[in-house]
């Protein structure tokens, strides 16, 4: 099986599989409330935060670079009558002007991004002033025996998820790229440690 077959057409399916738990659905329907308007979602995927998107989302521009799961949330949209464009492949580099949207959202999707910094600049240019920046994403635990255990993995997990990466601090990214932190909660989700301190809430975009 080559890499890129790997990457473009088995993972999508496993991380699918892998996410939409019902676990994690209570997570998404928390993460999601309050979203408003035309909403950027970057790593929109197969749609899983599709049926937790409140009545007051107009539109949802979604950036997504696997076309399986593109194909994957069609049936998820369909079920739902929800707006969706898809507007861009890359959240480092986001094809809408600038302050072109209300409310962002970003769901185990930061973890992969290989320039995060930059794809959090590109969040902050394409959300108006005083918008929200919902974020749920797995990261940095508290405790240093799970840490050992999340920097021996992080290599393979890298290999085998797309470059997802076990080991960043979301409140510091967040922060450092400009936001002002308005919600965070930050536990352990069902699952083996290393891969379940989960950080959830929302961020402002300075006006």
């Amino acid at each position: 099986m080559t890499v890129g077959f790997y990457r473009d057409r088995v993972l999508p399916r496993l991380i699918d599989r892998a996410c939409s738990g019902s676990d994690l659905a209570a997570w998404r329907s928390e993460v999601t409330a309050g979203l408003h308007g035309r909403v950027l979602e970057i790593g929109f995927g197969s749609g899983l935060n599709v049926e937790h998107y409140p009545p007051g989302v107009e539109v949802v521009l979604a950036v997504e670079p696997a076309a399986v799961a593109r194909r994957l949330s069609a049936r998820r949209v369909a079920a739902r009558q929800l707006a969706v464009e898809h507007v861009g492949l890359d959240g480092q580099a986001i094809p809408l002007a600038d302050a072109s949207a209300d409310a962002a959202l970003s769901t185990f999707t930061l973890c992969s991004i290989p320039d995060v910094q930059r794809a959090l600049a590109e969040l902050r240019r394409v959300l108006r002033p005083g918008g929200e920046f919902h974020f749920l994403e797995h990261g940095l635990a508290p405790d240093p025996s799970v840490v050992v255990w999340q920097r021996r993995l992080e290599p393979l997990q890298r290999h085998l998820a797309g470059g997802c990466h076990l080991t960043r601090d979301w409140p510091a990214l967040i922060a450092d790229a400009g936001f002002a932190i308005e919600r965070l909660e930050q536990r352990y989700a069902e699952g083996l440690r290393p891969y379940a301190w989960l950080s959830t809430g929302v961020a402002v975009n300075p006006v």
